[in-house]
């Protein structure tokens, strides 16, 4: 299951130095609904070697702003403290799979 991010926590899990991929998502968004679960799984996948998590964008409002989040579903990969890459709209499984694994390549 992929772990709640906030405004509070991102430093400390930025610190650690890990890959991140971070989802940003509402409860009253239908394609976010639908990739949900492919963001738990993908974290199960992962475990241990990426740290993934979800923001909810109406519960935290200052990393939404700070990454420049306009829509949602936004996935945003981070490796080395850095953003690499960003998707924007539902994606398949593959495809978070395939940017996932660039993380650790």
């Amino acid at each position: 299951m992929a772990m709640e991010i906030t405004d509070a926590n991102i430093a400390g899990l930025m610190a650690e130095g890990k890959p991140m991929i971070l989802d940003f998502w509402a409860t009253w968004c239908g394609p976010c609904q639908m990739i949900g679960p492919m963001i738990d799984e993908l974290a199960e996948e992962f475990n241990g070697k990426i740290i993934i998590g979800k923001v909810n964008v109406d519960e935290n409002s200052d990393l939404p702003s700070q990454y420049g989040i306009r829509n949602i579903p936004t996935i945003l990969f981070f490796k080395g403290g850095e953003m690499v890459s960003k998707l924007v709209g539902a994606q398949s499984k593959a495809k978070l799979q395939e940017e996932a694994q660039k993380l650790l390549d």
